[in-house]
């Protein structure tokens, strides 16, 4: 019997449009901490891990040409990577004036609005406003506040770049409280007078256009208003928001904005935002029939549908064997809890207004669980502990509820039910750095699994208002920074951005069309573990607290899930994707024998699905197709009597035929092994004209 060689990754990398990929370090071009080239070696070397194609020997033609095609996409996103406000003080500088110049064009162009604020956001800034009814003065007639339209947009915008070409000054002028309410009073912005109140410190600080405008601001700001790029500046769109979040506050109107150092960037996130169109992940979600918000049960809350229950189900397994393999235990816990128990963690006096009512049971009062960490306090507490006995490292999948307003709710990336994939840490102090570098060690080897190897790492350090000594700020932040020195990765800092009850690390992650997603965090924690009064015996006899770490790697199973639906757009890793192979009946005297296949692959562990049969064949595959299934096998007489199965990938059309026995070991291999991520094995093809000897 003849063969011929054919690689198993022309189906799989061909069928899920991936290439062979190998990781490699890429420069930052964040204002942090720089890599000499001498640490440029390996993944751990770098805060960004950017992905290369390298090529395979024993490749056929075919996925050559996929490989090839992975490199020029990677180029190409290389190309278009854009900076940050954190990475580009300029950026920043530009982002803030344009929001000035752009409140400073409404008021010239609708001079009843009034201000309020105007913060720089990751893509641009938004400014909001307060129109006021108003009264005709030759009729009397009372006239409706003002709604923004798209002409309204475009009538600021002209407005901005009048102000942009005058080229005014901006200057910066320190005045007394008394003098900063004498000038808004002056003027006439009582949502001013409110943020004056809010400012605590003294002097308050004034940025102006010119003489022809100006705001409570603390910058910074660029030196004139013709530093500013005219046609890289864009107003997007109008949205409402409640002045300070409050429903039964004034309704204002929100124009946000995008703004870049040149045209080039402009067009650039232009193009990325329309990729992010044909990705929002709550139209795939419907499309792939993977999860639902059902409004009769509620806003915020998702219904797993069988196919999304599928994707998490593997997500979760993948966790706690990564977990366990590195000495976590799995625990679960109640999803309610005695009101006291929250006031004696601070979430009751602290995060009341992200917490549901309480419930009454019993004449006790109830609260269900915003967080999951008191319950571990809780379990760490039950017995007597040991120097001997730590760490430990308790993980868990807890679904926590949190209230949100329902104009925030935005498909799975902020709801009120969410699973957080939580861990917490119990340490001896000298046992920080060791436990640190385990839990970057293992976000990377989670997150690289699902394709996110780019990353963006910030240390923040201790904030004016916190807990704990200094010593103990000191050795928390030490162990932290010596972590990332030890494992090589680069990292900013963010100065005072701590939380109150002790430093952390943040991890964002970069998709495939550039954008960054906060998801992993590592915080220690100085407060629980005195709240709950948590003890050991050291070597000495002597009582001391544990250090406490919080960690998580996705954040939320929710929010996760919907980062990963974008970043492939819908296009799931082989190892994940509900239905891996489908196949595709020519006719009904093989149903049979497809339904013996797709049982074998079932009882392996794979998820293969069997056509009806109803339709023509070309009907089939196109539905395959937009089910994102990434292996079709095409079934006729002549492959059930030679027990082969005609192979199609999505992607690159048909692969010729395999023997069933073949084919199903090594799919299940790659499912295993998410192994279209990395060098495939083989898998033999069998020729045109064979036979079975």
């Amino acid at each position: 019997m003849k063969f011929g060689g054919h690689v198993m990754a022309s189906i799989l990398a061909a069928a899920c449009g991936r290439s062979v990929l190998a990781f490699v370090p890429s420069s930052s071009r964040l204002v942090a901490k720089q890599l000499n080239s001498a640490t440029v070696k390996s993944v751990s070397d770098a805060r960004f891990h950017s992905v290369a194609t390298i090529s395979n020997a024993s490749s056929t033609r075919l996925f050559s040409a996929v490989a090839e095609k992975g490199a020029a996409a990677a180029a190409e996103e290389e190309e278009e990577d854009l900076p940050t406000n954190e990475s580009d003080i300029d950026l920043l500088k530009l982002r803030h004036t344009s929001a000035h110049v752009m409140a400073m064009a409404v008021q010239q162009t609708f001079p009843e609005a009034q201000t309020t604020i105007g913060p720089w956001i990751d893509n641009g800034f938004y400014y909001d406003f307060y129109f006021p009814e108003t009264t005709d003065e030759e009729t009397g007639e009372v006239v409706p506040s003002r709604k923004l339209s798209d002409q309204d947009l475009k009538k600021v915008k002209k407005a901005m770049d009048k102000i942009i070409s005058k080229n005014y000054p901006i200057t910066r002028e320190e005045v007394s409280r008394e003098e900063a309410k004498r000038r808004i009073e002056e003027i006439g912005e009582p949502f001013k007078l409110e943020i004056l109140d809010s400012i605590k410190t003294e002097p308050i600080t004034i940025y102006g256009i010119g003489e022809e405008w100006w705001d409570l601001c603390a910058g910074p700001h660029v030196e004139s208003t013709g530093q500013l790029p005219k046609k890289a500046i864009a107003l997007q769109s109008v949205a409402g928001a409640y002045w300070r979040g409050d429903e039964k506050r004034e309704m204002l109107q929100r124009i946000y904005a995008t703004a870049w150092k040149d045209p080039k960037q402009l067009k650039a996130y232009k193009k990325r935002m329309e990729e992010a169109k044909k990705r929002d992940h709550r139209v795939l979600g419907k499309k792939l029939d993977l999860f639902s918000i059902q409004e009769d049960a509620g806003g915020g809350l998702v219904f797993w549908h069988p196919k999304g229950s599928t994707v998490r189900r593997k997500i979760e397994d993948f966790w706690k064997e990564e977990h366990i393999e590195k000495g976590y235990d799995i625990v679960y816990t109640p999803h309610i809890a005695n009101l006291d128990l929250w006031k004696t963690s601070g979430h009751f006096d602290f995060y009341a207004e992200g917490m549901f009512d309480q419930m009454d049971v019993e004449n006790e009062v109830y609260q269900i669980k915003p967080m999951n960490c008191p319950f571990h306090c809780l379990m760490y507490k039950d017995s007597i502990r040991s120097y001997r006995d730590l760490p430990f490292r308790w993980g868990e999948l807890g679904t926590v509820y949190r209230y949100e307003r329902s104009g925030t709710l935005h498909g799975l990336m902020r709801v009120r039910g969410f699973t957080q994939d939580d861990a917490h840490i119990f340490c001896l102090p000298e046992q920080l750095q060791s436990e640190i570098v385990d839990v970057l060690e293992l976000t990377k080897t989670i997150l690289t699994r699902f394709g996110f190897n780019k990353y963006e790492l910030m240390v923040s350090t201790r904030p004016e208002k916190s807990v704990g000594s200094d010593q103990i700020w000191d050795d928390a932040t030490a162990a932290l920074v010596g972590a990332l020195d030890e494992l090589g990765w680069e990292y900013g800092t963010d100065e005072g951005g701590g939380a109150f009850y002790g430093p952390k690390i943040d991890l964002k992650i970069k998709d495939a069309i550039g954008r960054t997603w906060q998801c992993s965090t590592v915080q220690c924690d100085f407060n629980l573990p005195e709240r709950f009064d948590l003890e050991y015996v050291s070597a000495e006899g002597t009582k001391e607290r544990p250090i406490m770490v919080h960690r998580a790697i996705f954040g939320s199973l929710e929010r996760f899930f919907g980062i990963l639906i974008e970043n492939c757009a819908g296009e799931l890793p082989f190892w994940l994707t509900p239905t891996q192979m489908k196949l595709l009946p020519v006719t009904d005297s093989v149903q049979d024998y497809c339904k013996e296949v797709a049982a074998k692959a079932n009882k392996m562990g794979l998820r293969v699905e069997v056509d009806r049969g109803n339709e023509r064949l070309a009907k089939q595959i196109r539905n395959a197709e937009q089910g994102r299934i990434p292996v079709m096998a095409v079934v006729g007489v002549k492959e059930m009597e030679q027990g082969t199965l005609a192979v199609r990938s999505r992607k690159e059309g048909d692969l010729g035929s395999f023997d069933v026995d073949d084919l199903l070991a090594e799919l299940k291999r790659c499912d295993d092994v998410a192994e279209e991520m990395t060098k495939m094995g083989e898998v033999p093809k069998k020729e045109e004209g064979e036979e079975e000897n």
